[in-house]
């Protein structure tokens, strides 16, 4: 994890210019976030919040009120997150660097408060991790019993022209991303009530579900 790191930091200027977030990889996003079923007030833990592309759709539905809890291995991609939350005006931001498959959990607990987390947010994250089920149980330990967790992630495409699902194969690439990863899998096997939306040929999938109370 530690070279992906590296690298991140080098793209975190123009990360957002060259993701693909607008054309392929946002509507993901924002099924994840619709997944997670906020609530005014909520606070959500993102794994491997990056450059903050998730903020703004999640304070549309917690407000102000709400908390958004980001973790990062990247500083350069923290900082950015930072300025984006600046330019929202919301204090409910709190966002922290380290290593999710062993995260600051007390840091992290405290930013969430006594409860622990409404939801847990993983957006093209877990496929980039060598262990993402030690960053999945870390993550999910520190919410509430009963809580929403969405995993939005990546693998090979398995409809539409061949040149977009090659071009598909070369983001996974070029951002260190494990295509057979598939850690959606661990919404379906451990929540219930589980939302699913398989988008852009099926490359990018979708999984929101409840944990056990």
């Amino acid at each position: 994890m530690v070279g992906r790191a590296r690298q991140y930091e080098l793209i975190a200027p123009v990360y957002d210019l060259v993701s693909g977030e607008w054309p392929v990889y946002r509507a993901g996003r924002l099924a994840g976030v619709s997944g997670l079923r906020l609530s005014r007030g909520d606070r959500v833990l993102v794994v491997g919040c990056g450059t903050g592309l998730d903020l703004r759709p999640v304070h549309d539905r917690v407000g102000d009120d709400g908390r958004f809890v980001g973790l990062d291995a990247s500083r350069a991609m923290l900082a950015r997150a930072g300025r984006r939350a600046d330019s929202l005006g919301w204090s409910g931001v709190e966002l922290m660097a380290g290593d999710a498959t062993r995260p600051p959990s007390q840091r992290l607990a405290e930013a969430l408060g006594d409860d622990g987390a409404d939801a847990v947010l993983f957006t093209y994250a877990l496929s980039l991790m060598d262990d993402w089920p030690a960053a999945w149980r870390a993550a999910v330990a520190l919410a509430r019993p009963g809580a929403r967790v969405a995993v939005v992630d990546m693998q090979r495409a398995q409809r539409g022209p061949r040149p977009l699902r090659a071009l598909a194969d070369v983001a996974m690439w070029s951002g260190g991303a494990d295509p057979a990863a598939r850690p959606w899998q661990a919404v379906e096997q451990q929540c219930t009530d589980v939302d699913r939306a398989d988008l852009r040929g099926g490359h990018v999938q979708v999984r929101a579900g409840t944990l056990p109370t």
